[in-house]
């Protein structure tokens, strides 16, 4: 059975769990420029294109914040087109003095990080082409983590205007906090059909399809065996992962019966949770 994903492979769209929808839709809306293209009492869905869901906002009756030191969502990953979006973002933020949590180069890409009123962590990035990308004698991407240069990524914005998110935004990758690094590996490589991309020292494993720097990135920051949030806590629900083919849903569903995952199956999609409860859904483009 082939063990890689397809190239086309890629995250879809993330669904959140919230404390407050309008407090949510202030942040999402105005302050990084997502469009709401449909809406009820207590879910939102946003979109760049007016078409195509990427972030779904769900609030919960009487939520909790989500304890530091439980499994779930670090950050999920807004990958805008080009440097100049990238840039246009940083100088919104900046300017209406919304706090950031840090900014970085990872070589194969630039970062801005920052987290939702519910603490629910975002970056925003852009890659570099992959001509440039360096890897490591055992292949694996060359992934530093140095300060930006903003200044230099400022000087794209100007004579520019924000306009919001730009076409061609998409969910680049999800960062997850998993309990045993081990057992994630095994449920994202012999599972789902990810291919190793990164290792960071015993702590830290990025996985990705088609070559790419990560489209899930797993940690044990939260501690070694930490356990899930409790139910009513704010965080992530699930992230879909969308593959290329029915051919490709059926490998997928072999080997996560291989791997004894816990998951459901129909037709068009499959819900599996990894070993730390972080929740996929795999759909066919």
């Amino acid at each position: 059975m082939e063990t890689s994903l397809h190239s086309t492979t890629k995250i879809g769209q993330v669904t959140l769990y919230i404390s407050d929808l309008s407090t949510s839709l202030h942040f999402y809306q105005n302050q990084l420029g997502f469009q709401v293209i449909k809406q009820t009492s207590n879910v939102a869905y946003l979109s760049v294109d007016g078409e195509t869901t990427l972030i779904v906002l769900e609030q919960i009756d009487q939520a909790v914040s989500k304890p530091q030191r439980t499994t779930g969502l670090y950050h999920f990953a807004v990958l805008v087109p080009d440097r100049p979006s990238l840039a246009l973002a940083l100088r919104r933020l900046l300017e209406i003095g919304y706090p950031l949590q840090g900014a970085a180069d990872h070589d194969f890409s630039e970062a801005v990080y920052l987290s939702d009123p519910d603490g629910n962590g975002v970056e925003l990035y852009r890659d570099r082409d992959r001509s440039v990308w360096k890897y490591d004698k055992e292949g694996y991407v060359h992934a530093p983590t140095v300060p930006l240069d903003a200044d230099g990524l400022l000087q794209e914005a100007e004579g520019r205007q924000w306009n919001g998110m730009p076409a061609g935004t998409v969910i680049g990758h999800v960062h997850l906090h998993v309990g045993q690094l081990e057992a994630a590996e095994t449920f994202y490589v012999q599972g789902l059909g990810f291919d190793p991309t990164v290792y960071i020292e015993d702590h830290a494993l990025f996985v990705a399809a088609g070559g790419y720097h990560h489209h899930v990135g797993l940690n044990i920051w939260a501690g070694k065996n930490a356990p899930p949030p409790p139910e009513k806590a704010v965080g992530l629900k699930e992230y879909t992962l969308i593959l290329a083919s029915q051919k490709e849903l059926k490998q997928a569903e072999e080997r996560l019966e291989k791997v004894n995952a816990s998951y459901e199956c129909d037709n068009n999609t499959i819900v599996a949770d990894d070993p730390s409860g972080n929740r996929i859904r795999l759909v066919v483009a």
